[in-house]
């Protein structure tokens, strides 16, 4: 009996979701049929083409710096003065007296707030320290109390 287009992209979905919850190697299906980007993942090549993501679900870049043009840049703005043009509201990181206690910006990293998503959830504890520290240092932000990789994962 043949394989319904239907039955093929039913098992090529349910490859996909294991792959993405750890579920360990899947035997559903053989490996010419798995996806490129999910072959990639376990291979460990970056999935995308321009090398954002290390794996599908986490960011690729080792720095701070890196991390904030590459994640933050993109709505808070390359200076971090923020915006509220166009598509939404962007406060400005610039400046901001909210990033004295390193807690708040550690908490708003990796869970979100209001409008802003988790996007320390695609970073290693490193990362996300690292980007913190990065914000807090910079942008007329002289905040010189460094966050910890391991206050990261406490955090998490």
């Amino acid at each position: 009996m043949k394989m319904t287009h239907a039955l093929l992209a039913a098992a090529t979905a349910t490859l996909a979701l294991a792959t993405l919850n750890n579920a360990g190697p899947v035997h559903a299906a053989p490996a010419h049929l798995a996806p490129s980007g999910l072959m990639s993942l376990r291979s460990g090549a970056a999935p995308d083409a321009d090398g954002a993501f290390a794996t599908l679900v986490q960011f690729s870049e080792p720095t701070g710096e890196k991390l904030y043009r590459r994640v933050c840049a993109g709505c808070h703005m390359p200076d971090a003065k923020g915006t509220t043009q166009g598509a939404g509201f962007y406060p400005a990181l610039a400046g901001d007296q909210n990033l004295a206690a390193p807690g708040y910006p550690l908490m708003v990293v990796l869970h979100g707030r209001h409008g802003m998503p988790a996007v320390g959830q695609m970073m290693s504890d490193e990362q996300v320290a690292a980007v913190v520290n990065y914000v807090r240092t910079n942008f007329g932000n002289a905040y010189k109390d460094k966050v910890t990789p391991e206050e990261a994962k406490a955090a998490r």
